[in-house]
């Protein structure tokens, strides 16, 4: 039989804090990488980024959101012509379809405003846990913790949040970094596997917690 793996020790309250406060000091005022122009144009990006780049979707987006600002301007456009503007993005004919179909229901039950709570947002077409959550932090300021692959990466492989799916993660994510830094905290754990815990290759020698971190196959001690 294969030997059990050890179970990692799990990160106290004080290495979380320490680690917030590190990425806080490099980074005080984190953004978000989705380009959009008000509340509205960031749902739809959002929505445009499942499993597609944020890069990607800015490239397709710069030239759509100047003429289709608002739910209404987007149908007015039509669906055919939406799918023209983000054709470069994978899976987007489903996508134009959606971002049609959410901006009419926006228009028919939200009075064209995009709604501040997550169970209204769930409730739009294409929009599912993680879009509710990336809307309510960037557009509304809430405490939310979104989970995408870069925050369920760091969150497994560091053990600072162990889960077996991204709700896990999140949750667990909320229950351990103090509120102080909640706002800003999905940005720098995003930015944090985009650009130094990789996938593949991993840069432990530039990570700013290598040392709090549990990872087994860590690079540095």
């Amino acid at each position: 039989m294969k030997p059990k793996a050890p179970r990692l020790k799990r990160w106290t309250a004080a290495e979380i804090h320490e680690a917030f406060s590190r990425f806080h000091n490099a980074n005080p005022e984190p953004k978000g990488e989705l380009e959009h122009l008000n509340p509205y144009t960031l749902l739809v990006a959002v929505v445009l980024s499942a499993q597609a780049t944020d890069a990607g979707v800015n490239k397709a987006t710069r030239a759509l959101f100047p003429i289709a600002d608002t739910p209404q301007k987007m149908v007015d456009l039509g669906e055919e012509a939406v799918r023209d503007y983000i054709k470069t993005i994978g899976l987007y004919r489903t996508k134009a379809k959606n971002v049609i179909a959410l901006s009419e229901k926006l228009i028919r039950e939200f009075g064209g405003v995009v709604p501040r709570t997550r169970a209204e947002l769930e409730s739009l077409p294409g929009a599912g846990r993680k879009t509710a959550n990336v809307v309510l932090n960037m557009a509304f300021g809430e405490h939310t913790m979104a989970v995408d692959t870069h925050v369920f990466r760091v969150g497994n492989r560091t053990n600072m949040a162990p889960g077996k799916n991204v709700l896990d993660v999140e949750l667990e994510l909320e229950r351990v970094i103090p509120r102080q830094f909640m706002l800003h905290a999905h940005h720098w754990l995003i930015l944090h596997g985009r650009y130094t815990c990789l996938a593949r290759k991993p840069r432990c020698e530039v990570c700013l917690i290598n040392d709090l971190c549990r990872w087994p196959e860590k690079t540095v001690v």
